[in-house]
């Protein structure tokens, strides 16, 4: 009966039914960006490209994309699908009225293979059915329903799509007008328990691979076990003991110590042994309190150095401060100009600003060594005494040195107030107000440094990376040009040889100004072309009408082409005046006689 479901095999379907129209079947198939199939499941075009349908901007259908899940992208709506009418051996296709809206469709279930086909004719038989959606791919089972719809359930989930694309057509039978041999086809998605159910088990099985993926990945990121530590006896004793005293070894040795002793191995006759490796293990002790004392001295040393080298600094940075602030008086700074004032005013800031940072830096050091040092006569009275005089030496020289710190920076601030009171109109404001103001501009000015210098560092590391993207690009082009001339070199050597036997045509070739079969089919468009153009185009409207064909075509490519085949093109002028205009016209009819 029709209304029970049935499976259909492959046997009895007639696979050979031809068409009476390939074309349009293939050329609907090709609105799609899908490889036209034929009756048999041969391609109906073997050197079809996907990439070159007719609708540009649909990405083109894998016909072998595995059913996991995967849906391929939906068409867009907004869309023109060029539908053509599909004439089949018993049927005919009629396409939808093209500024209709698209056919809506439910949401897609996971694992589609089954589609409902609704609007079939009441004279529609399984076989038209077949013959219409055999050629979307194969079909597994077709459930017909006496009230004009089935469910069609084919083999993968990519045959769903090419399905979809006849919703909406109308369908008639042979030639007749009947209104039960007509109708208007709806392809919808349909839920399946068996598409449901195949789902299910190919994403169980995806996630049983995921599992022992990952587990694969952890064994082989797993860390090695360690090396299993050596059973007690004379000789390893020895060895151990040896080891011991030496530094590079330690650490192995005093762990397979340690686990001799947790193991129990010590007892009345090898107490003897273990007192001594224990003892040599004291002795490292004392090489571990020499090794850290030097490296405590090696770092005051570099303190010392960092220290001076800082104090140095600040000095010529205070000298620096100096040299702005003499320019800023009235005697120097009537004669700079607008630009310059600005510039040695910016300056100025500039360097008091980074002066600042170093002079805190330097003060931050001095009091953490205050504070080492009081802690120092706090823990030992009795070093206080004799280390009394150096430390009265150095506070001397501390003070010295941040008197003349505060005098530079109390000279600097002397010279802010006159600037301010000059910039102001000298007019006559309180200490308090002046102090507040100055460190308000200090603060926004090292804030601008600080955010100014962090840019620049920005700004450092971006031209590293780019450099070393130029010079990586830069090895790649030599190791290129090593090769292109390794190539020129055997095809000239190729060529010298094949030049002796060539004939004379292929010489003829080989003088012609077409070099390229590009050029060749340039050429013919062109010619075609200006051949419907009799009055002559200009190189840009050639060239538009080129681009339409390829984007990469450009306008000096062309130009060049038609100039180096005088006895084909012929530019000419055209017009008066402003309206003069450069034209091409084909003279090929022409350049022929005389060639």
């Amino acid at each position: 009966s029709t209304d029970g479901g049935r499976n259909l095999s492959l046997d009895s379907i007639p696979m050979g039914l031809p068409m009476s129209d390939p074309t349009a079947w293939a050329t609907a198939m090709n609105n799609l960006g899908m490889a036209p199939m034929g009756m048999t499941g041969q391609p109906l075009l073997p050197d079809f490209d996907p990439a070159l349908g007719m609708m540009t901007g649909i990405p083109p259908i894998n016909p072998m994309m595995p059913g996991l899940g995967i849906v391929p992208p939906p068409i867009p709506p907004d869309m023109p699908a060029v539908k053509e009418i599909i004439h089949c051996k018993s049927c005919t296709l009629f396409p939808p009225n093209p500024h209709l809206p698209p056919p809506a469709t439910r949401e897609r279930p996971p694992g589609c293979k089954t589609v409902f086909v609704g609007g079939l004719p009441e004279n529609g038989t399984e076989q038209i059915i077949m013959e219409v959606f055999e050629q979307c791919g194969e079909v597994i089972a077709i459930r017909k329903s006496k009230k004009n719809f089935c469910h069609i359930r084919f083999a993968e989930e990519f045959m769903v799509d090419k399905a979809l694309y006849l919703s909406g057509y109308r369908i008639r039978l042979g030639s007749s007008t009947d209104k039960k041999d007509t109708g208007r086809l709806h392809v919808d998605f349909a839920q399946a328990r068996d598409d449901l159910y195949e789902w299910e088990c190919k994403q169980r099985m995806l996630a049983r691979e995921e599992r022992h993926r990952r587990r694969l990945a952890e064994e082989r990121f797993r860390p090695p076990s360690p090396p299993p530590v050596v059973h007690y006896s004379d000789h390893e004793c020895s060895v151990v003991a040896e080891k011991l005293k030496d530094d590079t070894k330690f650490s192995e040795a005093i762990q397979t110590l340690l686990t001799w002793i947790e193991r129990g191995e010590v007892n009345r006759r090898t107490a003897n042994n273990f007192y001594s490796m224990i003892q040599s293990a004291n002795s490292h002790i004392r090489r571990l309190v020499n090794e850290k004392a030097a490296h405590e001295k090696e770092m005051e040393e570099a303190k010392e150095k960092f220290k001076l080298a800082l104090s140095g600094i600040l000095v010529q940075f205070e000298q620096i401060v100096a040299v702005y602030h003499s320019a800023s008086k009235q005697k120097a700074w009537d004669h700079f100009t607008k630009a310059q004032r600005k510039n040695i005013s910016v300056w100025c800031k500039q360097a008091e600003e980074i002066r600042n940072i170093h002079n805190d830096e330097l003060m931050g050091i001095r009091r953490e060594e205050e504070m080492e040092m009081s802690d120092e006569e706090i823990e030992d009275p009795s070093e206080m005494k004799e280390t009394e005089e150096s430390a009265l030496v150095s506070q001397v020289e501390a003070l010295k040195e941040e008197n003349d710190s505060l005098r530079w920076q109390l000279d600097a601030y002397r010279n802010e107030v006159e600037l301010l009171k000059q910039e102001q109109g000298k007019a006559s404001r309180d200490e308090d107000t002046t102090k507040e103001q100055q460190m308000k501009l200090l603060q926004q000015a090292l804030q601008g440094m600080q955010k100014h210098l962090l840019k620049v560092q920005e700004e450092y590391k971006k031209r590293e990376a780019e450099l070393e993207k130029v010079k990586e690009d830069k090895l790649k082009i030599e190791t290129l040009l090593e090769n292109l001339k390794e190539q020129e070199s055997s095809t000239s050597r190729v060529c010298a040889c094949s030049q002796e036997k060539e004939c004379p045509v292929e010489k003829m070739l080989s003088n012609s100004p077409v070099k390229s079969e590009r050029e060749v089919l340039l050429v013919g468009i062109i010619s075609t072309f200006l051949h419907v153009h009799p009055f002559g185009a200009s190189i840009e409207y050639i060239c538009s009408y080129l681009q339409r064909l390829d984007s990469k075509i450009c306008t000096a490519e062309v130009e060049v082409l038609m100039t180096r085949l005088q006895n084909t093109f012929r530019q000419e002028l055209s017009g008066v005046g402003a309206s003069l205009e450069k034209r091409w016209k084909f003279c090929g009819f022409d350049g022929l006689k005389m060639t």
